[in-house]
Formats: C-alpha cells, sequence, structure tokens
C-alpha cells in the first residue's frame, strides 16, 4: 500500500516530449492523512526528523504514521504536527486527499 502523491512524468522519444499526470487516491483516512503529512513536508523541505522536532511528536510515532503501520493517528497528534508545519487543522484536512474517501465504519 504505497502512496505517491501526484507526479508529472516526462518520457523523452526521437519525436519530443510526452508528459502526463499519474494520480492515486488514498482509499481511506489512514493513508490520507500520511499522504498529507508527506506532502507538507515535501513542500515544505522538511524532513520527518526535523517535523518532529517542530512538532514535538516522537519519531517513531511519525515513522508508524508515515510507514503506514499506524492508520489510526490521533487529532492530538495531528494538531502537534500541524503547529509544527505552520499550518491549522482546518488546513491540513482541506486537501484534495480528504474528499471522497470510503466510509470507515458499515
Amino acid at each position: 500500500m504505497s502512496y505517491f502523491n501526484s507526479k508529472e512524468v516526462i518520457i523523452s522519444s526521437s519525436i519530443g516530449y510526452l508528459q502526463y499526470r499519474i494520480e492515486v487516491i488514498p482509499v481511506d483516512i489512514g493513508e490520507a492523512v500520511r499522504a498529507r503529512i508527506l506532502d507538507l513536508c515535501r513542500e515544505r523541505n522538511l524532513s520527518i526528523n526535523k517535523l518532529c522536532l517542530l512538532s514535538g511528536v516522537t519519531q517513531s510515532t511519525v515513522n508508524n504514521i508515515v510507514s503506514g503501520r499506524n492508520h489510526s493517528a490521533t487529532v492530538t497528534t495531528i494538531k502537534k504536527l500541524c503547529d509544527g508545519l505552520g499550518i491549522s487543522i482546518e488546513e491540513f484536512f482541506s486537501s484534495e486527499l480528504f474528499q471522497g474517501l470510503d466510509q470507515e465504519v458499515k
């Protein structure tokens, strides 16, 4: 279960370049949280270690979230990560990653 953010792939050939987008949409909240954290770190050029230092969340907790071992990060943990990233919790969840997720409890 790996998630890759939208990427642009460029293929070169003798007649020019072909460019297309690949999008993989998370199917559950755990994957969406994982993807959002990785996206935000990438955007800010932050390592996971630096995010841990800025947010006060332990390295093992963040590693478990971003590796997919923990699919149920607490709201408190997400709030601390948001504080470390300098965003509100509303900004965190406003990403398109959280739109159209399947219902968790049926």
